[in-house]
């Protein structure tokens, strides 16, 4: 055990996981990883989602955990006074739970979150920020930490990549070697010191990023002296998020091709999709996730037999038409079935 992680389990307080990273990263397949460890915690988990519709809670595994959505805007900015909120009835009940996790946003500056743990009298002194973790897609990160931004607004990536006290660098198995060693080169430019831990499918230890005493808030400080001054954070306002949910089943073979056309002329710019589908004649939902081009998907629950079959779909990019969207998306219903 290390001097900071021995430091931490002596401090009576709660700990708490500020999961982070870019949209597409791998934060909800580490959250899993986590829930379904056999490690002996019992962990109430905080969700921030960006956008209309929520998918992320059916993409977390049925757990004992106790699990908190916040879907109406950003952790960052306009629902802290949410997390607040939750943490304060967290506590009320804190013989429930040994540890608490926030999954942010991709969207997410990490910095107004953590500040929260520091500027609140009542929650810093019965909660211990432990450690950000960052998780980073080795395939896409070169990309947005590149991304140029207005003026005035900062660039979410690199913010999560200076702000992390532990780096999963997730994805390594899509790229090559030399890839790899240039994302970590990039990281290591912007944040020196901290700890990256190479993962395919976010498998780490998780002793690596669980009660490892690893924020430091000294060190925060000085890279950035105005941390404990509340600061106005602006996000992108030409990155949005567009969901749907569509009554009836979906045709898979004009899905994939719609599907396919679109992430051809418009991946570069869909930095997310995500969605749980009817298919015609599936008997299991059809859970996908996307990172601009590239798709993964595999069967989840099985539909209840008094269920609407219903998909639910979100994308999160930049320039999104949401009109053109939808008619793309309910030209594969298998029916001629009116959009819910």
């Amino acid at each position: 055990m290390t001097d900071a992680a021995d430091a931490a389990a002596r401090d009576g307080r709660v700990p708490v996981t500020v999961l982070t990273g870019f949209l597409g990263s791998g934060k909800t397949t580490l959250l899993n990883r986590i829930l379904t460890e056999q490690h002996g915690m019992k962990i109430a988990v905080i969700e921030n989602e960006f956008g209309e519709v929520g998918i992320d809670d059916a993409l977390v595994l049925d757990a004992e955990e106790e699990i908190f959505e916040m879907n109406n805007g950003c952790i960052c900015c306009t629902v802290r006074g949410d997390l607040i909120r939750i943490l304060g009835a967290l506590m009320r009940r804190r013989e429930k739970f040994d540890h608490i996790l926030i999954e942010t946003t991709g969207l997410a500056d990490p910095a107004p979150v953590a500040q929260t743990f520091f500027m609140d009298d009542e929650i810093a002194a019965q909660l211990r920020l432990d450690a950000i973790v960052t998780l980073v897609d080795a395939a896409h990160a070169i990309q947005h930490l590149d991304e140029v931004k207005p003026e005035g607004v900062e660039n979410e990536a690199v913010e999560q990549v200076a702000f992390a006290d532990r780096i999963v660098l997730n994805k390594t198995d899509l790229v090559d070697e030399t890839t790899v060693a240039e994302v970590v080169s990039r990281i290591r430019a912007i944040n020196a010191a901290v700890q990256i831990i190479p993962a395919r499918h976010a498998a780490v230890d998780l002793e690596e990023v669980m009660d490892v005493g690893a924020f430091d808030l000294a060190r925060v400080l000085k890279d950035d002296p105005e941390f404990l001054t509340e600061t106005e954070h602006q996000h992108d306002t030409s990155v949005t998020s567009v969901g749907f949910e569509l009554t009836g089943e979906l045709d898979e073979a004009r899905l994939n091709r719609w599907l396919g056309a679109l992430l051809r002329t418009k991946g570069a710019d869909i930095f997310r999709s995500k969605g749980i589908l009817a298919l015609a004649g599936a008997p299991k939902q059809y859970v996908f996730q996307g990172v601009h081009m590239l798709l993964d998907g595999q069967f989840g629950r099985e539909w209840q037999p008094a269920e609407t079959r219903r998909s639910k779909l979100v994308f999160i990019g930049r320039g999104l038409d949401r009109d053109q969207l939808e008619q793309g998306l309910s030209a594969c219903l298998s029916t001629a079935g009116a959009a819910a």
